[in-house]
């Protein structure tokens, strides 16, 4: 029997390894071989001359064009960020609510807005910026996606906190109420910081999503980083370089983002070990005798 487990399977043996060494080398042949083709196919149509780079050594195609358009990018995604984070937080505690009236309209919110596609909700929060509260200019595209956004991402990542507290132990809710404290504090104060280390991975990774769906605001006129590389392509004539140039920047954005992510988890990790051994003893050896047991009064 192999010393290594895995929580949904047994780990896979020598022989299973072997062939799923060769799928993936397989596999990546594969890709490799078909991205050869089409970088050749593209190259006979000539999207690879010097001609159709050389927009990107002009100091205008960033200022004018992809810095811009960046930093729109990050703006909505900072902000969206930040309320779903706070309303998935709020939701998630809302659907572990001890009151059903509170527990029931957070399932409902959550249920819907998970099911409605991002690009449905940013033209419908568009629209009712536009028509009902009537805000208008630069600002209207941006609420947009940032509502578009926030609604989609917080009802995820309020299923995700459930999900992350649900797969604690039994025993930390209880250590909670034993020590005096009402459901809803032990919630806050000893379920929530642990659900929110424990699902940190998958926490990140929807930021990404955040990130990304981002470029789906070009719809509503907002000028991101793919509506923004899109004008320089029409007016340029290099569609295929400056996609390649955005995806590299998308890339390097959330490779950045999960670097951030696994550090922060690591630190996260780190601060809920508690005490060393060392520290432990020094707290206890006061009160316990060389061996071990309890010191009589005198001994201490």
């Amino acid at each position: 029997m192999s010393a290594e487990t895995s929580i949904l399977f047994d780990a896979p043996g020598p022989k299973a390894r072997a062939r799923h060494r060769v799928i993936a080398i397989a596999g990546g042949l594969v890709i490799l071989a078909l991205l050869f083709l089409l970088i050749r196919a593209l190259a006979a149509k000539g999207q690879f001359t010097a001609e159709k780079w050389s927009p990107f050594l002009d100091p205008v195609t960033w200022t004018s064009y992809l810095l811009p358009g960046l930093r729109a990018t990050l703006v909505a995604a900072f902000f969206s960020v930040i309320l779903s984070m706070i309303c998935g937080i709020l939701l998630g505690m809302g659907r572990l609510s001890q009151l059903r009236p509170v527990r029931v309209a957070c399932g409902v919110f959550v249920e819907f807005f998970r099911s409605v596609p991002v690009l449905m909700m940013m033209l419908f929060a568009y629209y009712v910026f536009l028509f009902g509260i009537q805000i208008s200019g630069e600002l209207l595209p941006l609420l947009g996606v940032i509502a578009g956004l926030t609604f989609y991402n917080s009802s995820v990542i309020a299923e995700l906190i459930r999900s992350g507290v649900g797969s604690l132990p039994m025993g930390q809710r209880e250590a909670g109420l034993a020590v005096g404290l009402t459901p809803f504090a032990t919630l806050r104060l000893v379920l929530l910081p642990q659900a929110i280390t424990l699902m940190l991975p998958s926490i990140v990774s929807q930021l990404v999503v955040i990130l990304k769906d981002s470029a789906l605001g070009f719809l509503i006129l907002y000028p991101e980083l793919v509506r923004s590389g899109q004008t320089l392509a029409s007016l340029k004539g290099n569609l295929i370089p400056t996609f390649i140039v955005i995806a590299a920047i998308f890339i390097i954005i959330n490779y950045l983002l999960t670097r951030l992510a696994r550090y922060l988890e690591r630190r996260l990790q780190v601060r809920g070990r508690g005490p060393k051994v060392s520290e432990f003893e020094e707290l206890v050896s006061p009160s316990m005798a060389p061996g071990g047991a309890l010191a009589a009064p005198g001994q201490t």
